[in-house]
C-alpha cells in the first residue's frame, strides 16, 4: 500500500520571487493525486520539495514518518520519480539503462522486459538513448522510475511530447500502477488527463493553492453553462431562437449552438422537433474549471 503525503505551510523563494507560498495539502495511500497549474504556478517546485530533492525553507513535508530531503535509503527504496528533464547513462541502450536503474535496487533482470512491454518500448530495447525520439525517451524515463516497483510515485508531466494513442496507452500504464495500492502524484497541463487519472486536484497558481477537490466537484462547482450544438441544416436559425427563448444561439461553420442554464428543457423541445440527429452537447470541465481560476492570459 501507498504512504500518505502530508505537506504543510511550504515555502521556497528564490530572491524577491516566492515559488511556493504556504502550500498545504495530504494525499492519502493509493491516492492519485494531481497538482495543476499553469506555467510558473510553483507545481515543480512543490513536487521537489515532497520528492526530498529541495529541502522546504519553511514547513514541513513527511511521506508517511520519514522526511524526503533527510534523503533516508528506505524511504528512497519506496519512491519512483520521473523528472520533467530526463537525464540517462551515456551511450547505453534501452535495455541496458532498465538493467542499470535496476540494479541498484537488486531488482530481478526479469523485470526490464516487463517495463519495456508495459511503456511499448520493446522494439527499441537495442536502441541507444540518444537516438532515441522524445516521446521515446519519455517512457523509457518513466521505466526507470517504475523498475523497483516502488510504493510512492511522482511524475512531472510524464505524457508531454508523446501522441495521442501513447499518451492513452500510458494512461492504462498509470493506472494499473495506482490500482495496485501505489500512491501516485502527477503534474501535468493536460486537464482531460487529470480529469480521467486523477482522485483529486490541486490547482495552484502564484506558488499558492487555490482549489483543491475531486475534479467532478471543482466542475459542479463553476455552475457553467452548457452548449447544445444542432449540426447543421438541423432548424432554422430562426426555429432555434424560437426554442431557446432567451438563451443566446449562435450560428457558425460548427451548426446552431444554444447556451443554456436549462438543458433539460431545451433537449426535450427539441426531441418534439425531431431534431436530435447529429446533436451535441458540452457541459462544462476541469480545462474550464482551471482557466476561471488562472485566467486567459498568456504565461512565460
Amino acid at each position: 500500500m501507498g504512504a500518505e503525503i502530508r505537506a504543510e505551510g511550504l515555502v521556497m523563494t528564490y530572491g524577491d520571487v516566492r515559488a511556493v507560498d504556504g502550500v498545504s495539502f495530504t494525499v492519502a495511500p493509493g491516492e492519485f493525486f494531481g497538482l495543476l497549474g499553469p506555467n510558473g504556478a510553483g507545481k515543480t517546485t512543490t513536487l521537489e520539495m515532497i520528492e526530498g530533492l529541495r529541502k522546504p525553507q519553511s514547513g514541513t513535508v513527511r511521506i508517511g514518518e520519514h522526511e524526503p530531503w533527510r534523503r533516508e535509503p528506505e524511504l528512497q527504496r519506496r519512491m519512483g520519480v520521473q523528472l520533467q528533464s530526463s537525464a540517462f547513462f551515456e551511450r547505453l541502450t534501452a535495455r541496458e539503462q532498465l538493467d542499470t536503474f535496476g540494479s541498484l535496487y537488486g531488482v530481478p533482470a526479469g523485470r526490464t522486459d516487463e517495463m519495456l512491454e508495459q511503456v511499448g518500448l520493446v522494439d527499441k530495447a537495442a536502441v541507444r538513448t540518444e537516438d532515441l525520439s522524445g516521446g521515446q525517451k519519455q517512457r523509457l524515463s518513466i521505466a526507470c522510475a517504475l523498475i523497483h516497483d516502488p510504493d510512492v510515485v511522482f511524475l512531472d508531466e510524464p505524457t508531454a511530447a508523446l501522441d495521442p494513442q501513447a499518451r492513452r496507452n500510458l494512461w492504462d500504464v498509470l493506472r494499473t500502477i495506482n490500482d495496485s495500492g501505489r500512491t501516485v502524484v502527477l503534474t501535468t497541463h493536460y486537464m482531460d488527463e487529470a480529469e480521467v487519472l486523477c482522485d483529486r486536484v490541486a490547482i495552484m497558481d502564484a506558488g499558492r493553492v487555490l482549489e483543491l477537490d475531486t475534479p467532478a466537484a471543482l466542475v459542479r462547482g463553476l455552475d457553467a453553462p452548457v452548449r447544445i450544438t444542432l449540426a447543421p441544416g438541423t432548424l432554422s436559425f430562426e426555429a432555434a431562437r424560437s426554442l431557446a427563448g432567451s438563451d443566446p444561439v449562435e450560428d457558425d461553420s460548427a451548426g446552431l449552438t444554444i447556451t443554456t442554464r436549462r438543458p433539460a428543457e431545451v433537449l426535450s423541445a427539441l426531441a418534439q422537433q425531431d431534431a436530435l440527429a447529429g446533436l451535441s452537447v458540452r457541459g462544462a470541465s476541469l480545462e474550464d474549471v482551471f482557466l476561471d481560476l488562472t485566467g486567459r492570459e498568456y504565461r512565460a
